[in-house]
C-alpha cells in the first residue's frame, strides 16, 4: 500500500497544530489540518505489511491494540496516496459511522500497533483519517441517506453518546423506526459535554446529529428515564430497547476536607464549563471558575488534560497536574513490546500549553493528596500531598508506599478530580431492572448484548466499563447488528 518505499522516503509529520500561546486565548479546535501533498507524503508511509496489525482491534496487557473497528487503514492510505479522495472517503465509512470524532479525539491505538512503528514512527493514520472525512463534508459527498422502506419495528437507545448514535445510524439504516433519549439539553452524551470545544468543535457534533436526524432519527432531548418517562412505558412502546447510557459514575477522593467550597469532579467542571460557552453566556458560574487561581488537577489522564486547557483558557493563576503514577519513559520499556499501545512520555496538547503560559509542564507525578485545607468560609485554600514511590513487597508485588518526610503544602482555590469512573449511574439500571455486576456495569455478554431483561439490550461504556471512542462505536455497531437479528430474523447489517 502506499509508496513501496514511502516509509524510507518521507519521514512522519507530527499533527500541524496552532502555536500553544496563541490558540489558548481562545476556544477553536487547536489542530489545524493538514495540507493535501503532506497527506500524499503521509499516506504514501503506509508500507505494503504481509499482516496489518492497525486493526486488530484487541486487547494486550490491559490496554486496547489496534483499531477495535476495524478500519481498512491500508486501503485508504493508499487511495490518499493515489489523490482518490472520494473512494477513500467510502471505505472509511464501511467500518466507521464517525471519523469526525475519532479523527479528532481517539488515543489512536492504531498508530501503536503499526508495522512502522516496530522501528521508526508510525504512519500518521488518526491525521488522515481526519482529513479524508472532512474533505468529504466539504466538497458535498456527505449527504442524507434516507432509508427505502421501513420494517415497522420501533427501537429505543438510552443515552445519545458514541454508542447510542452508532447503534441508531445502523439500526436506522436497516429500515427500523428508531428514538433516541438524552437527559441532556443537548445531544452527543460526552462527546457534547465530556469534550472541550478546543479538542473537539461542538458543530461537528451537531453536524453529525443534524445528519442524522434528516435521515429520519428522532432525538428526544431533556427527557431522564425514571423521572420523566417510566422504563415500563418505553418496553410497551418499543420492540427493543438499547442502553447506552456511559458509564458516567465518576470516582470521588474521599479524604479530609473533602467539603471544601472549590473542590468538584472533573467532568462537572467541563460540562458547566462546555455549556457556559455554548449557551454564549458572559460569565461562568463562578465556582466553577479558574480566573485568578490556583488550580490543581487530581488525575494523569485525558479527562484531567482536557481541565488543564479549560482552566488555562479561563485565565488560571496557576495550573498543577497531580498523577500517582512515574513519569512514563521516553522509550518503549521491555515489557511494553509492539504490538502493544505504546506507553511512554509525551506532552498532550494541554501540557503544550500551560507549559506556554506557565513556562513549565504542570505535571507532578508519584504524588498523592492527603488532604484539604479550607479557610473560615469553607473555602477551599491549600491541599497537603505527600511523595510515593513503586516498591516490591513481600510477596513480589508492586504497590505504592509513602515516602518519609516528603509532605508539601499547596495553595489552591480550585482543585478537580479527574481519577476515573466508577461504573454506571444506578438508578437507570434499577428502574430497567436489569442485573448489574459488581463493578457497576450492566449485565451482557460481549456480542450478545441481551440483559436478564427480556429485550432490552446494553452496550458501549455502560457494559463494558470507561473506554475509548472505537470501543463504543463498535458495540454499537455490534448490538445493532444483534438487535436487527432478533427482530427480523436475518441481519442485513455488516
Amino acid at each position: 500500500m502506499g509508496k513501496a518505499t514511502g516509509f524510507i522516503d518521507y519521514k512522519r509529520e507530527e499533527a500541524n497544530e496552532r502555536d500553544p500561546k496563541t490558540r489558548t486565548r481562545d476556544w477553536n479546535e487547536y489542530a489545524a489540518p493538514f495540507s493535501d501533498a503532506t497527506l500524499k507524503t503521509q499516506g504514501a508511509r503506509c508500507m505494503d505489511c504481509g499482516t496489518p496489525f492497525c486493526h486488530i482491534g484487541m486487547e494486550i496487557g490491559g490496554t486496547t491494540s489496534g483499531c477495535p473497528i476495524y478500519n481498512l487503514i491500508p486501503e485508504w492510505n493508499d487511495l490518499v496516496y493515489k489523490g482518490k479522495w472520494k473512494e477513500a472517503l467510502e471505505r472509511l465509512m464501511l467500518t466507521n459511522n464517525f471519523p469526525e470524532f475519532t479523527g479528532r479525539v481517539c488515543p489512536a491505538p492504531c498508530e501503536g500497533s503499526c508495522t512502522v512503528a516496530i522501528s521508526d514512527p508510525a504512519v500518521a493514520i488518526k491525521n488522515i483519517e481526519r482529513a479524508i472525512i472532512d474533505k468529504g463534508f466539504e466538497n458535498g459527498w456527505i449527504t442524507p441517506r434516507i432509508p427505502q422502506k421501513r420494517t415497522g419495528k420501533k427501537v429505543a437507545i438510552i443515552g445519545s453518546g458514541p454508542a447510542g448514535m452508532a447503534s441508531a445510524d445502523q439500526l436506522n439504516q436497516a429500515g427500523h423506526t428508531v428514538t433516541v433519549y438524552e437527559r441532556a439539553d443537548r445531544a452527543g452524551g460526552l462527546l457534547m459535554y465530556g469534550i472541550p470545544n478546543m479538542k473537539l468543535e461542538k458543530e461537528v457534533v451537531e453536524r453529525r446529529i443534524n445528519l442524522l436526524r434528516q435521515e429520519g432519527i428522532d432525538f428526544i432531548l431533556n427527557t431522564e428515564i425514571g423521572k420523566d418517562i417510566l422504563a415500563e412505558e418505553l418496553r410497551e412502546q418499543y420492540d427493543a430497547v438499547i442502553l447506552c447510557t456511559g458509564a458516567q459514575q465518576q470516582r470521588d477522593l474521599v479524604i479530609e476536607g473533602r467539603e471544601a467550597k472549590g473542590v468538584h469532579i472533573a467532568m462537572d467542571y467541563l460540562t458547566v464549563s462546555t455549556k457556559a460557552l455554548l449557551d454564549d453566556s458572559k460569565a461562568i458560574q463562578p465556582e466553577f471558575d479558574a480566573a485568578g487561581k490556583d488550580v490543581i488537577v487530581i488525575g494523569g489522564g485525558d479527562t484531567g488534560a482536557d481541565c488543564i486547557a479549560t482552566a488555562v483558557r479561563q485565565g488560571a493563576k496557576s495550573v498543577t497536574q497531580f498523577g500517582k503514577h512515574p513519569q512514563l519513559p521516553l522509550a518503549r520499556s521491555a515489557d511494553n513490546q509492539w504490538p502493544e499501545y505504546p506507553h511512554v512520555f509525551g506532552l498532550e496538547y494541554a501540557h503544550k500549553e500551560a507549559k506556554a503560559v506557565y513556562g513549565e509542564d504542570p505535571r507532578q507525578y508519584s504524588i498523592q493528596t492527603t488532604k484539604f485545607v479550607k479557610d473560615e468560609q469553607g473555602n477551599l485554600k491549600e491541599l497537603h500531598t505527600i511523595d510515593m514511590q513503586k516498591v516490591r513487597n513481600e510477596k513480589g508485588m508492586f504497590v505504592y508506599q509513602e515516602v518519609e518526610g516528603s509532605e508539601k503544602v499547596w495553595p489552591a482555590e480550585l482543585v478537580l478530580i479527574a481519577i476515573g469512573f466508577e461504573g454506571t449511574e444506578t438508578p437507570l439500571l434499577t428502574e430497567f431492572g436489569v442485573n448489574v455486576t459488581p463493578n457497576k456495569r450492566v449485565e451482557a455478554a460481549y456480542g450478545d448484548y441481551r440483559t436478564n431483561v427480556e429485550n432490552v439490550f446494553a452496550a458501549g461504556d455502560a457494559r463494558r466499563g470507561q473506554s475509548l471512542i472505537v470501543w463504543a462505536i463498535n458495540e454499537g455497531r455490534d448490538v445493532a447488528k444483534q438487535v436487527d437479528l432478533q427482530l427480523m430474523g436475518e441481519t442485513v447489517l455488516p
